[in-house]
């Protein structure tokens, strides 16, 4: 019973992470329709820094912050930063429910990015899973039938990018410090795209600058709510919660937007969502491979603007074996 109530506690944050996730994405597509990707990604990211820096002050792992893969690390930055503007781009310009459905590929494609980067051995289930996922997106996407816009592209690149600095973190987290994964994608981000800010710039309101505020504050609170999750229940439990963003996706664009999934969306989403979850449950059961990409994704692509989950887990853990 006490395992039950743990794995319930654990899923009812998870839910309310992804709901403020979906708030946050919200925000992102309404100042996307003002402001470039650029423009939000570096204010969001600046005002993340203190509190990311609070919570790597209680670090004392001895150690400098010079990466000891310096090349995985720097793909992994270039995709960060790749992962943002595309990200955050998809969601300007295309309806929200769309932008999640072809987002929820990446555990897909974190478990075909595993065979060559992870050498990880992908089992029969596992590999029909993957090809199943992929039609779903064939289904939302359907080329020859519908024109693909900038923003199609723009969100399948997310995917590809976010999957593939996921894996990077599976290579090389154990023996990186959880600091310098921590802060080089938001440096990264920082110096790239303040490089890029004085070609883009727009004046802001104040309000609009309350909202940078809080994408900055909304993907905090939620990242620690997901640690929370992952701290109380069971990773096969917390994972498939993030696919409840669809079913924001569609109340916010309907009441904000004026949007309406149609019915190739609909379909393509449950085939994706639906492979993704038995990726999950594989992995979670131990049943065929020993390492899970997937499950240490932590469920939210990786734009730069906020920490990794599995990094401030992987710390928290370790602070607690250290006491």
């Amino acid at each position: 019973m006490p395992v039950m109530n743990s794995n319930a506690r654990g899923a009812l944050m998870a839910l309310l992470a992804f709901a403020i996730y979906a708030t946050h994405d919200v925000v992102v597509k309404f100042l996307g329709a003002l402001y470039s990707p650029v423009q939000i990604i570096f204010f969001s990211v600046l005002l993340s820094f203190p509190l990311v820096t609070l919570m790597l002050m209680g670090d004392r792992t001895d150690g400098n912050l010079r990466p000891r893969h310096p090349w995985w690390s720097l793909v992994r930055m270039v995709s960060t930063v790749i992962t943002g503007l595309s990200a955050f781009y998809a969601f300007s310009v295309l309806p929200l429910a769309q932008t999640y459905a072809i987002l929820f590929a990446a555990p897909l494609l974190i478990t075909i990015l595993a065979i060559p980067v992870l050498g990880e051995k992908v089992g029969i289930r596992r590999g029909l899973a993957v090809v199943v996922g992929l039609i779903g997106v064939l289904i939302v996407l359907r080329p020859g039938q519908a024109d693909l816009a900038l923003g199609h592209l723009a969100a399948l690149t997310a995917a590809v990018f976010s999957s593939l600095a996921s894996v990077i973190v599976r290579k090389i987290g154990s023996e990186e410090r959880s600091a310098v994964l921590v802060l080089y994608p938001m440096v990264a981000n920082f110096i790239v795209l303040g490089l890029a800010l004085p070609f883009v710039y727009q004046p802001m309101p104040i309000e609009h600058i309350g909202m940078l505020g809080i994408i900055a504050s909304f993907g905090f609170v939620a990242m620690l709510l997901v640690i929370g999750a992952y701290r109380s229940a069971e990773a096969v439990i917390v994972a498939p919660m993030q696919y409840s963003q669809i079913i924001w996706a569609a109340i916010y664009g309907a009441i904000f937007f004026g949007e309406s999934i149609d019915l190739y969306t609909a379909i393509g989403t449950i085939v994706i969502i639906a492979s993704g979850i038995y990726i999950v449950l594989r992995e979670g059961g131990g049943k065929v491979e020993t390492k899970r990409p997937v499950l240490e994704s932590r469920s939210r692509h990786e734009t730069g603007t906020t920490p990794r989950i599995s990094l401030l887990l992987s710390r928290t853990a370790a602070r607690e074996v250290g006491e």
